[in-house]
């Protein structure tokens, strides 16, 4: 197979139809659609460090790998976090900045980043894709190349190029085989005290006066994704972040991918209060962002988990991932889950600095998704 690459800087220079079949019905977040919207509204770009830098492969005219790939300024939005390899980087004299990340900005969902043609021979293509990125970094003289939450195929064909390996956690919702009937038949599988503790949280939901629905993003009227939007910005202004995306970039989304954009909505006398934003593939829902206008008892916990894990069940999708950190996942249902990022770092000592580091990490954090799991709610058989 004779492959040749490139770097775009840009999702206008590839047809969609290319990227897409490339990237199948799984992870919305890799669709053209969602990328392209992400440069359209400028949600990426030197504003806020993440310029594209996208690779793809090809077999003579067909198109048969590509690589979401970004330089980066900064740390933003990447949510594996590396500033202490930064900070001994420019202890040592050497700038970290640029970097490039394999990755879909400010998401933090497990997937294919070595993305190839259904009908291309797999394996070598991956090579190929993983040759080019780092023969790419080599020659723009980046401090590193990362990465970030790869799936387990794309995590295996990397450490068998020679990258460092990371392991982080998360906490996902499995469905069973067969499915649950619904929430209760769930809530069932809890100990009694776990249970009787997510219907308390429930019934405060329920008994502050909000109404919920949930509804798909292109069904949304304007005053609805304005109050929506709102919604998500405020989080960030409470928690000193920056809202990256715009309300025109969600509703593009939702356009160009029907059916994949899920919002649950609490209201009050007819008005939006509180929403959490949600997308979903063939077989998972992930949670994204959560606001509100108003502090309500206990809906924090309905909007962001209960009703993801009720449209799941209902839906008959196999996962619920609702997005990076928090223990108190846990007691509601959600256990811990291994996630991965894979790095190249082009300086050996620090290189070999870093790939110590890890050996001592990667047992800390195995320890540690062990301890977690003994405070499983479901019920011991």
């Amino acid at each position: 197979m004779s492959l040749h690459s490139t770097l775009i800087g840009s999702l206008d220079d590839v047809f969609s139809e290319d990227w897409d079949r490339l990237v199948g019905s799984r992870q919305p977040f890799l669709r053209h659609a969602f990328l392209h919207a992400l440069e359209r509204h400028g949600c990426v770009g030197p504003r806020w460090g993440w310029h594209p830098r996208h690779l793809l492969l090809y077999e003579g005219d067909r198109l048969v790998g590509a690589l979401p790939q970004y330089l980066k300024t900064n740390a933003y939005g990447e949510l594996v976090f590396d500033w202490a390899w930064a900070e001994a980087h420019e202890r040592s004299g050497r700038p970290y900045y640029p970097k490039l990340v394999a990755a879909v900005p400010y998401t933090p969902a497990s997937g294919r980043r070595l993305l190839v043609h259904p009908e291309a021979d797999a394996p070598a293509v991956r090579q190929g894709l993983i040759a080019a990125a780092l023969a790419h970094a080599g020659e723009a003289k980046v401090s590193s190349l990362h990465w970030l939450f790869p799936d387990q195929t794309d995590r295996t064909a990397l450490a068998e190029a020679g990258l460092l390996i990371r392991q982080g956690v998360q906490f996902h919702w499995h469905n069973r085989t067969p499915g649950y009937d619904d929430f209760d038949d769930f809530l069932a599988q809890f100990s009694s005290a776990k249970r009787k503790k997510v219907r308390r949280e429930r019934r405060q939901a329920r008994e502050s006066g909000v109404t919920l629905r949930q509804c798909y993003g292109e069904q949304m009227s304007d005053a609805e994704w304005r109050a929506v939007h709102r919604h998500y910005a405020s989080t960030f202004e409470r928690l000193g972040g920056h809202a990256t995306l715009s309300e025109g970039f969600f509703r593009e989304v939702s356009e160009r991918m029907p059916g994949q954009l899920v919002v649950f909505l609490a209201e009050r006398q007819g008005q939006p209060v509180a929403s959490a934003i949600c997308l979903r593939d063939a077989d998972t829902l992930y949670g994204r962002h959560w606001g509100c206008d108003e502090r309500y008892a206990g809906l924090h916990f309905e909007l962001c988990y209960y009703q993801g894990l009720e449209y799941c069940i209902q839906h008959g999708l196999r996962r619920f991932d609702p997005g990076a950190q928090g223990e108190h996942k846990i007691s509601r249902g959600f256990l811990p889950t291994p996630t991965w990022s894979a790095h190249w770092i082009a300086h050996p000592g620090l290189r070999q600095a870093i790939a110590d580091f890890l050996r001592h990490e990667t047992e800390a954090m195995e320890d540690y998704r062990g301890e977690l799991g003994e405070h499983s709610p479901y019920r011991r058989n």
